[in-house]
């Protein structure tokens, strides 16, 4: 079976991660800070403040941002849960925006989903490409609200040589395993703001103040979603080979871009040539002919070794947010959907293998394509 994503762990990520298990410290010591140095250096920003995952990251971040019950938060539909959830359970409700035919967040109708009660915009750079984030920005801008970006899918993302991480008030990382690059489980905040990034080390240690080893002071509340000495030295190692690892998933996704090119039953993700995306996902979106037929496509793509997935159904398509929100419905997310298919993309690939991937695909829509649907 090939993934649709995978870690790639060599010898060298094996010794740093043995190297902490021999020492004195399996927490609290110096790797976290020098991986949060690191990251801040790659992203250029001022400070990255490590979390055991990025859903904790999240959640840090918006109860230090105070969002509250009442508040509005406008947000796409297009994402894992965790993006919502997180705000949900503070008792803020999401405004659900369209997407485009890429996965991200259509800038142009948040504007007139702002009300008096709007907070945030939550951005998610779908698949690793970036979302219009100038403007964005400068409608938060305009409007006097935050601008959070869930990048998780989009470490080492650019625009024009800017990294992804730089354009909104706060940004989130995913290191997850299937992430171009990992700590097993693990996630961050960037930041140029110095007083958020002060709230967001104390929101993750318990909200305690340490003035001796012996003597703590807790100032505010907080949790325990601190990253591991084994994890920071996994993404320590990683991080050197990021470049690496994205160029080699960019490779991939250039072979396909070729094979693919203007073909009739399906589109893929277009990156201009202004960005750059870290390709977490390669998502083809098929043609409605296609829609019926598209379990048994996964299916049999599945049964020839294609490992593919679906990203994502619209959250508000979710038990839990319909009982919560009643039934909503969106044109382009239901439409994304119905078409999306993710292949395999990863840095553990070789051009043989996308070749092989390419060639399956390629005859099983085939197949398919004269289905159509019987309804």
């Amino acid at each position: 079976m090939i993934p649709y994503s995978t870690q790639l762990i060599e010898q060298d990520d094996i010794d740093a991660v043995v190297e902490v298990l021999q020492s004195s410290h399996l927490a609290q010591g110096e790797r976290v800070a020098e991986l949060e140095k690191s990251i801040s250096e790659y992203i250029d920003i001022k400070h990255t403040i490590m979390f055991n995952s990025a859903t904790s990251a999240l959640f840090a971040l918006y109860n230090c941002y105070d969002i509250k019950e009442g508040d509005e938060i406008i947000t796409t539909p297009i994402s894992f849960v965790a993006t919502t959830n997180m705000f949900v359970t503070l008792g803020a409700k999401p405004i659900w925006c369209d997407v485009k035919l890429d996965g991200n967040i259509d800038e142009k109708q948040i504007e007139k989903l702002i009300t008096p009660k709007t907070r945030a915009i939550v951005a998610v750079d779908f698949g690793g490409k970036p979302v219009e984030h100038k403007a964005i920005a400068a409608i938060a801008k305009k409007h006097n609200l935050l601008y959070i970006d869930d990048a998780c899918h989009a470490f080492g993302s650019d625009i024009e040589g800017k990294k992804v991480g730089t354009f909104a008030d706060a940004t989130v990382f995913s290191f997850h395993a299937i992430k171009p690059f990992t700590t097993g489980e693990g996630g961050c905040v960037v930041t140029n703001d110095d007083k958020l990034a002060q709230k967001l080390r104390l929101f993750c240690s318990h909200g305690v103040v340490k003035k001796q080893f012996w003597n703590a002071d807790m100032v505010q509340m907080g949790f325990n979603f601190r990253l591991t000495e084994l994890q920071a030295a996994l993404g320590l190692s990683q991080i050197k080979k990021v470049n690496h690892f994205i160029q080699k998933r960019n490779e991939i996704a250039a072979y396909y871009d070729e094979r693919f090119k203007n073909h009739k039953l399906f589109m893929t993700q277009k990156i201009a040539t202004d960005q750059k995306s870290a390709r977490h996902l390669y998502p083809l979106i098929l043609d409605p002919a296609l829609h019926c037929p598209k379990e048994d496509i996964f299916i049999e793509l599945q049964e020839k070794g294609i490992g593919v997935q679906v990203h994502y159904k619209p959250i508000y398509q979710n038990s839990y947010y319909k009982e919560l929100f009643g039934e909503t419905s969106l044109l382009v997310a239901n439409d994304f959907y119905r078409s999306e298919l993710s292949i395999p993309c990863h840095q553990k690939m070789s051009l043989e293998d996308a070749k092989k991937v390419a060639d399956i695909v390629l005859k099983v829509l085939e197949k398919y394509s004269y289905r159509g649907c019987s309804f």
